[in-house]
């Protein structure tokens, strides 16, 4: 007797199921290595691409320092060349202020130690005011100086 009954067919649709999806199954993994297959290809070529850049940056980074170097040297040398101006100008500076500060003040002492004298006929007084004078235009002078430069000027 052939029958053919419900569980039968049960067994029949499910069996036609489990077939459709093993197939399914099979189907995704095949686009799915398709997929992993590129994917490798991909991270092959930007690994084969991307290496050189990286080492040629590398190079590149290294040589840069290389010229950072030189250029610290140079500034180095600059700066120790502008401190050896500035004292060499301090040091002429000091060179040339002091004697114009005492002949500034000896014209304003003899100015005044003259006039002084022919006012009051006393050697001590024309001393005193020929001293005062001096001190009061070599005073007069470094505040010039100081004004004109912004610099502390060496008093001697």
């Amino acid at each position: 007797m052939l029958g053919f009954s419900a569980g039968d067919a049960a067994y029949l649709a499910l069996s036609f199921f489990l077939v459709l999806v093993a197939v399914g199954i099979v189907w995704v993994c095949w686009k799915l290595g398709e997929t992993f297959g590129r994917l490798s290809s991909f991270i092959r070529g930007a690994e084969r691409d991307v290496l050189p850049v990286v080492s040629k940056v590398g190079t590149t980074v290294d040589h840069v320092n290389a010229q950072m170097e030189k250029v610290d040297r140079m500034t180095d040398s600059a700066v120790d060349a502008v401190q050896s101006a500035d004292v060499a100008v301090r040091t002429v500076s000091a060179a040339v202020t002091a004697p114009v500060r005492k002949l500034s003040g000896l014209g304003a002492a003899v100015s005044h130690g003259v006039a002084d004298f022919k006012a009051n006929r006393s050697w001590a007084s024309a001393k005193a005011a020929a001293n005062a004078a001096a001190s009061e235009r070599e005073a007069e002078l470094d505040e010039e100086l100081r004004a004109a430069g912004g610099t502390e000027w060496p008093t001697s």
